[in-house]
């Protein structure tokens, strides 16, 4: 660490000791990291080779969209660095939910069953599937489609034996891999394919879905390697790489990818059409940077749960734990840390810095929630952020750091403010 930083802030002296301590720990996790974001950089400069991406495909499209060259190739060059047939990347998913919603509508037809295999999927799904909201509001509930779970044992691992048994019959098997406002740990791929192992036993004809948000560029394969036959993210998240302002994608098997895009747009045209309104330079821009990205978000979560352990705090993952996400939970006890946690990471925002964060009734969330991102793009949680819903046990889940530097001031100034509370 650089210790002429502490020049800058005004960090308490304790403070300062942890933070290099905490650094000089986590330097093998660090050196793990970086040699897969090698890796998954290698991975991205390939598909931009073998796709011919050229200057033309930035200038898109308007109108219908006809003939969208760069459409196609960020399709295209999306699918190989994720290892799937077909892809469906677009600005105009709003959110990771509104792909994963366009995913869910896409395939499943009334009369099927929806099975989560990781328990309650995340708060903002619920409503879509059904299971919370008004009756008649066009959940999947309302067109016919049956939902169940499998619910996690209480360690937080997956249920094999249950998994098999109740996926009987079900068209889609869900599987959430980030951990959601929840203790448990985010999901690897070598978890993943044993989950997909379960379901095969009883359903080989299932389709597994992969919820893949903040899980991108993590590990050195996705999903789709272990036998996903779909997986879906947020561009604002790491498929972005904090340079994509909106936008998501599906990606998998080239049937189902079609039929996503029938709900996307409408039956009959689907990819076909679309304009991309001269997005395509930051969405191809920002995938390209993603591995390096996602590798300064992961060092800002090895080190900040190393420090806070070193606080002495509960922590999850810990700095060298298996990672299948980018995020660390962090138990901080009561409502006044959890605030100024938040407010400390707030503090070390390159925008808003000024804005001091609290709770508030946020549309899809149960409970009220707190939210400190001061970011480039509005709710990028590739860029550090920090949130968490108003209950017990007042943990709080971080996020991101588009450069490590930062990550780590952020991370600082959050431990600095619950030092002065």
């Amino acid at each position: 660490m650089n210790s002429k930083i502490f020049d800058i802030y005004n960090f308490d002296e304790k403070l300062k000791n942890l933070a290099e301590t905490a650094e000089n720990n986590c330097h093998e996790a660090f050196a793990k990291i970086e040699e897969t974001a090698e890796y998954c950089g290698a991975k991205v400069l390939k598909a931009f080779s073998d796709n011919k991406i050229s200057e033309p495909c930035f200038y898109g499209s308007t109108g219908y969209g006809y003939g969208d060259i760069g459409r196609d190739a960020i399709d295209s060059v999306f699918a190989q660095v994720l290892g799937t047939e077909d892809a469906l990347v677009r600005f105009n998913f709003v959110s990771g939910t509104h792909a994963l919603s366009t995913a869910l509508f896409g395939v499943l037809r009334t009369g099927d069953k929806l099975i989560s295999i990781t328990g309650k999927p995340y708060d903002t799904l619920e409503e879509v599937i059904g299971i919370a909201g008004e009756k008649g509001n066009g959940s999947l509930k309302d067109y016919g489609i049956e939902y169940g779970q499998v619910d996690l044992k209480a360690d937080g691992t997956p249920d094999y034996e249950k998994i098999s048994e109740t996926v009987k019959g079900a068209k889609v098997a869900y599987i959430q891999r980030s951990r959601g406002y929840s203790l448990r740990g985010a999901f690897t791929v070598s978890d993943i394919e044993k989950m997909i192992n379960a379901v095969r036993k009883t359903n080989p004809d299932a389709i597994v879905m992969v919820d893949n948000c903040y899980g991108e560029f993590v590990e050195d394969r996705e999903p789709s390697a272990v036998g996903a036959d779909i997986i879906i993210g947020s561009l604002i998240k790491n498929a972005g790489g904090g340079i994509a302002r909106t936008g998501g994608y599906i990606a998998g098997r080239k049937d189902l990818v079609e039929l996503c895009s029938y709900r996307l747009t409408c039956v009959g045209m689907g990819k076909e059409v679309g304009c991309t309104l001269g997005m395509n330079r930051e969405i191809l821009l920002g995938l390209f940077f993603a591995p390096d990205v996602v590798a300064a978000a992961l060092k800002t979560s090895a080190f900040a749960s190393e420090l806070f352990t070193l606080l002495g705090y509960e922590c999850s993952p810990r700095k060298d734990d298996p990672r299948g996400d980018i995020i660390t939970a962090i138990k901080l006890g009561n409502e006044e840390k959890l605030t100024a946690f938040c407010r400390g990471i707030q503090k070390g925002a390159p925008i808003d810095s000024f804005v001091t964060p609290e709770p508030w009734d946020m549309p899809g969330y149960t409970d009220k929630v707190i939210m400190a991102a001061g970011a480039f793009t509005m709710g990028a949680s590739i860029e550090l952020s920090a949130d968490a819903p108003i209950r017990e046990p007042f943990a709080v889940w971080m996020q991101g750091g588009i450069t490590y530097t930062s990550g780590k001031l952020g991370i600082m100034l959050a431990a600095q403010e619950m030092l002065n509370n």
